[in-house]
């Protein structure tokens, strides 16, 4: 049976580096221009993503705002997550 890639399966198991690196590709958002908007470089986004390094609390609502999710989803997999075209 397909699945249905409206609605991915989310899990509170999941990274909070998973979770940036999943809604940056829901969004289709380059690695280079997430790291530009929150101004910080591509390596150290890169880094949040592979769960070398946790985002700073301060920036995590603007994260989510750019990733169009919710702040408590980004940290704990609850809540309002990315949306699939």
């Amino acid at each position: 049976m397909p699945q249905d890639r409206s609605k991915p399966h989310f899990s509170a198991d999941d990274t909070i580096g998973g979770r940036i690196s999943l809604a940056r590709d829901a969004i289709d958002l380059t690695l280079d221009e997430a790291a530009d908007f929150l101004m910080v470089s591509a390596w150290t986004w890169a880094s949040w993503e592979n769960d070398r390094a946790t985002p700073p609390t301060d920036r995590l609502p603007l994260m989510a705002r750019l990733l169009e999710v919710g702040p408590t989803w980004l940290l704990t997999g609850y809540g309002s997550g990315p949306r699939w075209p």
